[in-house]
């Protein structure tokens, strides 16, 4: 089959990307992007940050393992644990780093590394790693053999929840099927899938808890819930030794204000979820009949192999996802991205385009 690249032109621009972008004098509607809750430019939530930033400031120039301790960050924490039903959580200043303090404690303990297909490389241990060509089903199926083959010591097993690349939701339920004689960790990255899944829960209510498994989830807090920084949830005492980490001491911490708004925003969150579940409702009934998409269903993301549908909506005045990722030698990946911040004007709009384009 003969790989798809992508050679696209970057669009430079004075603003953040809303429902719409301009470029060049043109305006365009913006079907890309992570922000699928639109809280960046939701103004309800940037006022409750406007006013946060009277508080705290900006940014907080300390490390958290400091003598100093804002007590916003606990609460916020416990709030965010509550949300997705883990026993305790540790925000950090992004996703990568979320991912890379859990990473490098388990590389301390000696431990083997097993990747799940498109592991994102938050979850890397070396810059780069050989990730499973297969498809998630047969990987899973070839887990235990795999596991089985590993000698005596701690291993980790790391995964995407979804695989947001091509829409498609995984299966955990092979976590039931894990040995307990073996030190394994399971860790998850949901940047995907926190504030979108399960109501906004993200993957955690559907990891099996097994005894003898520990399981961590990490995640981006900049997608879906509009925070510049990241998170990790688990149990209280693997969480209170990242803590004690070097990595985690180091590193500076998610500005204080965000945190703040995000614990006042309980309201504004249910907004936006409700009005996403609605526009990606109108955006099944007028894409799924087209037949181009991959799509699991309730979740914001129309993947194609269509790569020349791109420059298309590109002239209709439609900006989809459409670049080489994760890298710049990795294959073209163009989609679609549904955002809260849609009107149905828009996704009606979009749908008349793909007919368009269809005939």
């Amino acid at each position: 089959m003969e790989e798809r690249k992508s050679d696209l032109t970057t669009f430079t621009v004075n603003q953040l990307p809303d429902r719409t972008i301009r470029h060049e004098g043109r305006e365009y509607l913006f079907f890309s992007g992570t922000s699928y809750l639109g809280m960046s430019q939701n103004p309800a939530f940037r006022q409750l940050v406007t006013g946060a930033i009277e508080q705290y400031g900006t940014s907080y120039g300390s490390s958290r393992n400091g003598n100093v301790e804002l007590a916003v960050y606990a609460e916020a924490e416990a709030k965010l644990a509550r949300r997705v039903g883990a026993e305790a959580a540790l925000t950090l200043s992004s996703g990568m780093m979320a991912g890379q303090v859990v990473v490098q404690h388990l590389r301390a303990r000696h431990t083997q590394f097993v990747y799940g297909p498109q592991t994102h490389p938050a979850l890397w241990h070396e810059s780069t790693v050989e990730l499973p060509t297969t498809s998630f089903t047969d990987w899973m199926a070839q887990l235990p053999a795999q596991l089985d083959a590993l000698p005596p010591g701690p291993v980790a097993i790391l995964i995407n929840s979804v695989d947001a690349l091509r829409s498609a939701y995984y299966d955990f339920t092979w976590i039931a099927g894990l040995p307990t004689g073996q030190d394994i960790t399971i860790v998850v990255d949901d940047s995907h899938g926190l504030g979108l899944l399960h109501g906004g829960s993200g993957i955690w209510p559907e990891l099996i808890q097994k005894p003898g498994i520990r399981v961590l989830v990490t995640a981006s807090l900049g997608k879906a819930m509009g925070l510049p920084g990241g998170v990790i949830f688990g149990d209280t005492d693997r969480l209170t030794a990242l803590r004690r980490t070097a990595f985690f001491g180091g590193c500076s911490p998610i500005p204080p204000a965000y945190l703040a708004a995000y614990c006042r925003a309980d309201e504004v969150y249910q907004q936006a979820y409700s009005q996403l579940k609605e526009n990606i409702k109108l955006a099944e009934a007028l894409l799924d009949k087209t037949a181009l998409f991959s799509h699991a269903k309730g979740y914001p993301i129309f993947y194609t192999e269509r790569d020349d549908l791109y420059p298309f909506l590109l002239e209709h005045g439609i900006l989809a996802y459409s670049f080489a990722y994760p890298t710049p030698q990795s294959p073209a990946n163009t989609r679609l991205v549904i955002s809260a911040y849609h009107t149905f004007g828009d996704i009606q709009k979009l749908a008349n385009a793909l007919y368009t384009y269809l005939f």
